[in-house]
């Protein structure tokens, strides 16, 4: 299975166990928008609210490339203010989980 299909599968299920699997131990994420970084364990903490907040949504997802070095998608989000973006999100792989992450966001009207 692809790196987008589990990403994918642990978001539509709400999953953090299996999200968190999928995560090197050095893993790092960048929000563009903002230059926040934030570490595995900063991370995992934030996905844990987001997942638990039904209003939270990712209406879509596509893999735009994907080797074993690299997954490239854009999604589609809905957030609990209302508000909604499109997000494109580049993973480096290592190992065969994700170490780099890092997103670029639009907001949609």
């Amino acid at each position: 299975m692809s790196m987008h299909a589990k990403l994918n599968a642990t978001m539509i299920n709400r999953d953090t166990n299996a999200y968190k699997e999928l995560l090197h131990e050095d893993c790092v994420f960048v929000f563009h928008k903002s230059g926040n970084e934030f570490g595995k364990t900063e991370w995992i903490s934030m996905v844990e609210g987001m997942m638990a907040n039904e209003k939270f949504v990712n209406e879509s997802s596509r893999c735009v490339y994907e080797n074993d070095d690299i997954m490239v998608s854009h999604d589609f989000m809905s957030y609990p203010d209302g508000s909604r973006e499109a997000v494109m999100g580049v993973a480096k792989l290592k190992d065969g989980k994700i170490i780099r992450f890092e997103t670029g966001a639009t907001l949609l009207d």
